[in-house]
């Protein structure tokens, strides 16, 4: 499979010089490819937007404080204006790839190639949107000598970059629902479900529910339209959406092995640990072990965001990702969306409704879901369910029982800030980290420099980073 994979990125270095469009480009080379392969164009796609899940992630993994990063005052723990340029870049990058396709796909004839792409490129819009707020999409990838703004793409605002991204989930379920494609996916070129449109189906119907979960501020919040997208969703672990495949680590067993050689990386948050260990609730989750080692006091201890370590780092003072942990061993997969998610998403949008037995039943399988897909032994599962902190029944159950649970379930994924955001970051003790540069929690990051510097006209203001995104007003 290494080998395999390092023939897709080979292949996907090509596609970024043939499927890159820029009309100053006259001269043709008559010996390079002018039209990208669309297996090609697929497989580096859906590499890339399980990738992209782990890129956002280590970014907004610090804002959530289920991470925190050794280093004092560190720029991604105390809200800096950091330039999170590169991740803009590959974002960008394989949304251009996937406009690509989805030409290609409709030139083709092909329903399954185009019905893919579409649902691709609504997750990288998403996890885009989610970051920046307004970004450019409607202009953004074909450079034009008779439109001056496909060069300085204009801002799509990021009510448009929803409603874009919700169509092209219903069309791309659409272009998979037909049966006269013209060409047929390649299982080896689909990196996250192997040619199955099934299951893609599934996964753009809870990417839809997720979407529409966001607007849980807004007048046009819809429980029931939720609700249908996950009845055509997951139904069980085995239809999680995972990249599995990688070119040497996956990205998260990379942190683990760079900290097990003294290069400081996946250090656990204060936040975290306390809310797993005993210290917030008076349990320990039993999850907590499949995640990290105990220190070599015998016990889990987390480092406080913007404080960083207190010993040298490489003696097992505080807790990193473990490299026998579900999220960080050899091989580990990416999580993109889970059947855990889909049930805390149901749980939330019942309990909106006022349908408290769904809420709480669905609070419940989202909890036994994820013990699940971790492996705690059925005994602790059952021990942690039944304790009355958990198992508070129907009539008491609250959106903080539900958001808390889903936090621990959504670790280290980018779904996590935006629920940490529509929550009002309003978890148990959650608190500022140390040396904090804003006197709120984050709410959004900065444009990348070069956005700044290349279309400075169209770049929206940023007043400062706890400024609220369209869905979060």
């Amino acid at each position: 499979m290494k080998k395999n994979i390092l023939s897709i990125l080979c292949l996907t270095g090509l596609l970024a010089m043939t499927g890159c469009k820029d009309y100053l480009d006259v001269n043709t080379n008559p010996n390079q490819a002018v039209e990208p392969p669309i297996d090609g164009l697929l497989a580096s796609t859906s590499y890339n937007t399980g990738y992209n899940v782990y890129r956002t992630g280590n970014m907004t993994s610090y804002f959530v404080q289920h991470l925190a990063s050794p280093s004092v005052a560190s720029g991604s723990d105390v809200y800096d204006e950091v330039d999170y340029g590169t991740t803009w870049y590959n974002l960008y990058n394989n949304m251009t790839d996937l406009y690509d396709m989805i030409a290609l796909a409709k030139a083709k004839g092909s329903s399954q190639h185009l019905g893919v792409a579409q649902i691709m490129m609504a997750m990288n819009l998403q996890m885009a949107t989610d970051l920046w707020g307004d970004i450019p999409y409607s202009k953004a990838f074909v450079a034009s000598s008779t439109d001056p703004e496909t060069l300085t793409p204009p801002y799509d605002t990021q009510e448009e970059v929803y409603n874009a991204a919700l169509q092209l989930l219903d069309d791309g379920i659409a272009e998979l629902n037909k049966t006269d494609s013209k060409l047929v996916l390649k299982p080896a070129q689909d990196l996250i479900h192997g040619g199955d449109l099934d299951a893609w189906k599934r996964t753009a119907n809870l990417v839809k529910a997720r979407l529409l979960n966001h607007y849980s501020r807004k007048a046009t919040y819809n429980a029931t339209n939720i609700l249908t997208a996950l009845s055509a969703s997951y139904t069980g672990n085995g239809h999680d959406a995972q990249l599995t495949a990688f070119q040497t680590l996956s990205p998260w067993n990379a942190a683990a092995v760079n900290n097990s050689r003294n290069s400081l990386d996946g250090w656990l948050s204060e936040q975290f640990v306390n809310a797993m260990d005993g210290t917030d609730f008076g349990m320990l989750d039993p999850r907590l072990p499949y995640i990290t080692d105990l220190t070599q006091f015998g016990d889990y201890r987390g480092t406080p965001n913007g404080q960083g370590r207190i010993g040298t780092g490489t003696d097992d003072e505080e807790c990193y990702l473990s490299l026998d942990g579900f999220y960080s061993k050899a091989g580990a997969p990416l999580q993109i969306a889970t059947f855990a998610e889909a049930k805390f998403i149901a749980a939330e949008a019942h309990f909106r409704a006022g349908s408290m037995k769904n809420a709480y039943d669905a609070y419940l399988a989202g909890i036994a879901a994820h013990m699940d897909k971790l492996g705690v032994p059925g005994p602790e599962k059952s021990a942690y369910i039944n304790n009355a902190a958990v198992s508070v029944g129907e009539n008491n159950i609250t959106l903080a029982l539900i958001m808390k649970e889903k936090y621990v379930a959504m670790f280290l994924h980018p779904e996590a800030w935006a629920d940490a955001r529509r929550f009002d970051y309003q978890y148990m003790n959650f608190g500022l980290p140390v040396g904090a540069l804003l006197p709120d929690f984050i709410r959004r990051v900065a444009y990348p420099s070069t956005e700044t510097s290349r279309n400075s006209a169209n770049v929206p203001p940023v007043t400062n980073l706890n400024q609220k995104l369209w869905w979060d007003q």
